[in-house]
């Protein structure tokens, strides 16, 4: 299906992008990655299902734990 073949290739450019050594691109990239994925969560939604959709949301959590984590403290949702 194409939302996993995308999926694929979207975890495979996050984890390129983060070998990269510059310091001053992690948070740009980031937001690359963040507005790439949102369109991806409806295309997986519509071809796979919420299960689909809760492995991506998960696979997506682990690529981008540190702004997770930034927007979860920012929230008041963790220390």
């Amino acid at each position: 299906m194409l939302s996993i073949v995308l999926a694929c290739l979207w975890a495979i450019a996050a984890n390129v992008l983060a070998m990269m050594p510059s310091r001053r691109n992690h948070w740009p990239l980031a937001y690359v990655l963040m507005a790439t994925g949102a369109p991806l969560l409806v295309l997986m939604w519509v071809q796979n299902g919420p299960w689909g959709v809760l492995i991506l949301t998960l696979a997506a959590a682990s690529i981008l734990r540190w702004p997770l984590r930034y927007a979860l403290r920012r929230a008041g949702l963790a220390r």
